[in-house]
This record gives C-alpha cells, structure tokens and sequence, in this order.
C-alpha cells in the first residue's frame, strides 16, 4: 500500500461520523467476550463449589446458542432492518451479562451465558454492516476501524476479566453490563435509521447454503479446527493454576497475537503463498503447539508460553478460513457467513464441555491430544478441497463464476470480522439501497 493511500485510510477512519465510533465501541466489547471469562473460570470453579466441565459450560451455552442463532440472524435482520437488530443484540447482551453477574449458581450463570449468546449473534450479524452504511469516506477506513475494534477487544477482553475479576468473579459481568449499557444509549441516539432491506431471507437459507461442496468443507474444516482452538482457551486456563490477573496478562498476550496475525500476517502470507499452502502450514503448525500444550501441561511455563504462541497460529486460520469461504461459496455473502458460523460455532462450544469430561474420565493431557488431532483432521478435510482454494485464489467460486464483491487477497484482512462475529459483508442487502446512491 502506498504512502498516500495510507494516509487517505487513516484521515478515513479517524474521520467517522459519532455514530460509526458509538458502534465501534460497542464491537470492542462484544469481541472482549471471547476471553472475558478465561481469568475467572479458576475462581468460579472454587467459590461455587462446581466442577471443571460444569465451568466450561459457560464457553458451551455462550457458543452454541450463537451457533443455532445464526441462522436465524439474516432472517430478522432482513425484515426488521440493521438498527432495530443491531439495538436488539445490544439490548439482550446488557441484561444477560448483568443476571449472569448477579446469579449465585454456576447452573444460572451458564442459562444466562446461553441468552448473552443470543444477543451477541444479532449484534454480530450487523454491525460491520451498519458501520459501512453509516461511514464517510470510504470503505477502507470503516473496514480497518471495524478491524481496530476487534483487535482491541479480542487483546483486552481477558485483561479486563482478569482485573475485574482480582477484585470480584462477578466484576466482568457488571464491567460488559455497564459498557454496553453505555453502547446501547450511544447508538440509539446516535445512529440514523437503516434503509430498509431490499429483500427478506428464508430462514432455511444458511442450511440449504451447506449443499455446496466448498463451502460445506470450509466448514468441517472450521469446526475441527475450532475444537482445538476452543479446547485450549476454555480448558488451558484450569492446569496454569494461576491468579485472575496473571491469566489476564496470558491471554492478553495470546490476544494480540490473534489482532496482529489476522490483520497483518494473514494477508501478507496469503499474498506469498497462497490460500491452501498458508492455511496448511497455520494448521499443521497449530497442531504441533496443542500437541506440546499435551505433552507439557505439567509444565507453567511451557504451557503458557504455547498458549501465547498459539494466537499467531489462531490469527492466521481466522482470518483466511472465512476469507476462503466467502470466496468459494457461490451463495450471497451473508448467507454463507451464517450457515458457516452455525458449523463453526457448533465445534467450539462442544469442546470446552468434552475437554472437562476427557480429564474426569482420563486425564489433563487427553483433551489436546483430541484437539490436536482434530486440527490434523481439519488439515485432511481442508486437502480435499484444494482445487477449490486454488480457484478461489483465482477469483472464481466453486462453480466456476466469478466472486464478485469477494474481494481481493489485499482485502483479506477485511475478512477477519465474519470469524469472530459472523459478519456477514461489509456490503450487503442492508446497506446497498443507501451505498448505491452514495457519490463515488
């Protein structure tokens, strides 16, 4: 990228309307949730009396009930409009967190973690949407705010659950209740209404999507994937044995490696190696580090020195697993988002709740070990679609046509909202009735 250009996207992203930065924020904290709870599992486990796999249900009940409303996202967007979904999320998130902060049973933490879920994927599903409609000057500087957003809270989530949750477990809950108690008021008064969608989705849409070859194994992929990435940040946490502030600090950590290598090594090495090979080398990589995390939990430092690392490795499936799908899915983009999400997510939230029952049943190490060879796995099911990425990186969809609007390798990094939240496109039915009559 040039100087120039440079310079035109930072004045572009600094210059937002109040009503893109009020969102902004809002996507901060939704994305803090990834690893809000992390630092607090420990001491929920010990002052509620319940056991590991019964605290790995808040990850379960958050990410599946994600999941299974992802497919209903398009549906209630398209008739509703982005705003009225958008302050829906919003809306739900603030109540949930705060009945989860006030329960005294892990058992209503967990229900309620499960109704955080539902808010957070009708909040996800339009926010990058809402923030393209609403900016000015370009697409380029809404697309690297939305970007800046997300690096920021998926880094700061577990810092800020491991601060408040030095003083309290209950602190992270109240902490994300107040901040998009603030984030709700800001965009209710700030944002304008949306335009009003240009045509209603079937909500059997994303289901009838995962007929299609590429984007069903971009899928399987990712949900393989995900068990090894969802085992390690909901079970590693339990054998650091450390306090809340200093497993803060570890995923901290671990989190910006996840910003830097989704936003800047992802695209940098696709652009070098292409989508397949990238993808290959991140996965086998990602393998290895859950299989030392296997070998090695007994040991502090090693065990946290591979979890930090594996945020480089995390970054970089993040961000060219959903690029590869929005290209090779020859279904409107937010559709694929949804019935790709719904897979994903499924993985994720069932890992941490079997790695709690492998170490009942067996021992610590079991479940990396599972999760690494669910990666491999990944790997294997990834390799039967190479003809498909290769094309992909052609520009082509798995039919052969053309994957308008896509984007191109330099844009990957733009991708990396749709695997943290499932947004579906920074261009889409929501918002093209006001882009199409924008000056150019």
């Amino acid at each position: 990228m040039s100087t120039h250009g440079s310079t035109s996207q930072k004045s572009s992203m600094l210059g937002q309307p109040k009503a893109v930065y009020a969102v902004a924020f809002a996507c901060v904290v939704s994305f803090m949730g990834i690893g809000l709870v992390d630092p607090i599992l420990p001491s929920l486990k010990t002052q509620l009396g319940a056991s590991e796999s019964q605290v790995t249900l808040l990850f379960t009940s958050y990410l599946v009930v994600t999941a299974v409303a992802m497919l209903g996202t398009n549906w209630v967007s398209s008739r509703i409009g982005a705003k009225q979904t958008l302050i829906t999320g919003l809306a739900v998130i603030v109540v949930f967190a705060a009945l989860a902060g006030s329960s005294d049973s892990i058992g209503g933490i967990v229900g309620f973690r499960a109704g955080w879920g539902l808010g957070n994927a009708l909040f996800i599903a339009t926010s990058l949407a809402v923030i393209v409609a609403s900016a000015s000057g370009g697409f380029a500087g809404a697309i690297v705010l939305y970007e800046a957003a997300l690096g920021l809270g998926i880094a700061a989530g577990p810092l800020v659950g491991g601060l408040l949750g030095s003083i309290s477990w209950r602190g992270p809950f109240f902490g994300v209740a107040a901040l998009m108690a603030v984030a709700l008021v800001a965009t209710v008064v700030l944002l304008d209404a949306t335009p009003k969608p240009t045509h209603k989705t079937p909500l059997s849409a994303p289901l009838k999507a995962l007929r299609h070859r590429g984007l069903l194994t971009m899928a399987i992929t990712a949900l393989l994937y995900n068990w090894g990435f969802f085992t390690m940040l909901g079970y590693a946490p339990f054998p650091m044995e450390l306090s809340a502030i200093k497993l803060g600090f570890v995923f901290f950590g671990w989190g910006l490696l996840v910003a830097f290598f989704s936003v800047v090594g992802a695209p940098r090495l696709q652009a070098r190696f292409g989508t397949a090979r990238s993808l290959y080398g991140a996965l086998g990589l990602f393998a290895v580090d859950l299989l030392l995390i296997a070998v090695f939990t007994d040991t502090k430092w090693a065990l946290i020195t591979c979890v930090v690392v594996a945020g480089a490795f995390i970054g970089i499936n993040n961000t060219l697993t959903t690029q590869a799908v929005m290209q090779v899915s020859p279904v409107e983009r937010p559709v694929a988002s949804a019935a790709y999400g719904f897979v994903r997510f499924l993985g994720g939230g069932l890992a941490p709740f079997a790695a709690g029952k492998l170490v009942e049943a067996f021992d610590v190490h079991v479940p990396f070990y599972v999760g690494a060879v669910a990666v491999l796995a990944g790997v294997a099911v990834l390799a039967t679609g190479h003809r498909i990425l290769a094309a992909a990186d052609a520009g082509m969809d798995e039919d052969g046509h053309e994957a308008a609007e896509h984007g191109s390798p330099e844009d990957v990094a733009g991708e990396v909202a749709d695997e943290f939240g499932g947004a579906p496109a920074a261009i889409d039915g929501e918002v093209e009735p006001e882009l199409a009559h924008r000056p150019r």
